[in-house]
């Protein structure tokens, strides 16, 4: 059986014992981004004696302190602001051994056109300051998503997005999009080694274990779901009547990282873009009463009789009936704000949904996959593992 169908390691393979630790490495990873969603996934998976192109010594790029979260992954943990060049060239500079880059970050801008210079410096800042230094660097990683193929959020209705179910050959919009100008970095930074290969990653709306992710879903509705709870409230859906109905597709967050590493190390993944998704479909009708029965709020049907209300407006006075909520389960103390996303859910919850495809992938030779629902059940369990919800 293949790894990624296979991995399904226990506990005490999530680390090294000192004593059995390698001496040396065949491989050697930059995860840029290792507090994300993804980079977290890639930061505990890496490590692991079983991983395919190991083993690996990695390091891990983040802005902010290490936090209590991710310090039991053995990576070499690197505090970096890369949107700064001057931090970016004197932290990674020195790593002369890097051999692989998973390039997992991104920063939001109030226009896409102002994503596109913030998000484009960060990733040359950190080519620039690794690619003249690794001499055996072999292989970068990109991170975007689907929406490479309907645009960012101030383009719909302005632009025609590509029709579901998306594939990695249809073309891109007419239309400013952050991830085509870390795509053209990308590519233009590789065309000028020739033993250094890319791959480009989409993946739909993803599941994952992460406070520090602008993007985290799971752990916006494990909130909310929360506070519904303490306020005897019931668990009301924030979407439309086109998303609790409708057919989606999820991405878990280790799944990325598995579909990552396989691309970082099999050569029939060379300078190709993948979709990656779990492989499944879904309905939020389905996983709102999963969500529901995790926290023990009432659940109910979606009502279209009522008038649609924003997480953002709903949750806008929240931030005592949270901190309450904290201190009664003594949850690690993050303030409302740094712990939900609430546009997020609103922008994924308020539109229709999107289908891609997974057979390039499968055909290319990766054969990994997640059940959807109980993707969501075990990333709730971890959060609620690590304190951050109740």
């Amino acid at each position: 059986m293949s790894w990624w169908c296979a991995r399904a390691v226990g506990a005490a393979e999530k680390k090294f014992e000192d004593d059995d630790a390698p001496r040396s490495y065949d491989s050697v990873g930059l995860i840029v981004g290792v507090t994300g969603i993804v980079g977290n996934s890639l930061a505990e998976i890496l490590p692991l004696s079983d991983t395919p192109g190991g083993p690996w010594k990695v390091y891990g790029v983040a802005r902010r302190p290490r936090p209590a979260w991710n310090a039991d992954h053995p990576i070499d943990y690197i505090q970096c602001d890369i949107s700064d060049s001057a931090d970016t060239l004197s932290k990674l500079s020195p790593l002369s051994d890097i051999t692989h880059i998973f390039y997992v970050t991104w920063t939001n801008r109030p226009t896409e056109s102002e994503r596109c210079d913030a998000n484009g410096a960060m990733l040359r800042n950190v080519l620039n300051a690794v690619l003249p230094n690794a001499p055996n660097l072999r292989h970068i990683c990109l991170q975007t998503g689907l929406k490479h193929y309907i645009g960012p959020l101030e383009s719909l209705g302005k632009v025609q997005p590509n029709d579901p179910p998306f594939t990695e050959d249809m073309p891109r919009l007419n239309a400013p999009n952050f991830y085509y100008t870390l795509e053209d970095i990308l590519f233009d930074s590789t065309s000028k080694k020739e033993s250094l290969s890319w791959s480009v990653h989409r993946p739909a709306i993803i599941f994952g274990f992460s406070p520090y992710s602008m993007m985290n879903i799971i752990g916006t509705l494990c909130v909310y779901a929360a506070i519904c709870k303490y306020e005897n409230k019931p668990l009301e859906f924030p979407g439309t009547k086109t998303a609790w109905n409708c057919y989606s597709v999820a991405s878990d967050a280790d799944l990325i990282a598995e579909h990552q590493i396989w691309a970082a190390v099999d050569p029939n993944a060379e300078n190709e873009a993948f979709n990656c998704s779990n492989g499944d479909v879904f309905r939020w009708k389905q996983l709102w009463r999963v969500l529901a029965e995790q926290f023990g709020v009432e659940y109910v049907e979606f009502d279209e009789s009522k008038k649609r209300v924003s997480l953002v407006e709903k949750m806008k006075d929240k931030g005592k009936v949270w901190e309450e909520i904290v201190r009664e389960n003594e949850l690690l103390p993050m303030k409302l704000e740094e712990v939900a996303a609430w546009w997020f859910v609103d922008e994924m919850l308020g539109g229709e949904c999107i289908l891609d495809t997974m057979n390039k992938s499968k055909e290319h030779g990766f054969l990994g996959f997640r059940n959807t629902k109980n993707s969501l059940i075990s990333w709730i369990d971890k959060m609620k593992g690590y304190k951050l919800i109740p």
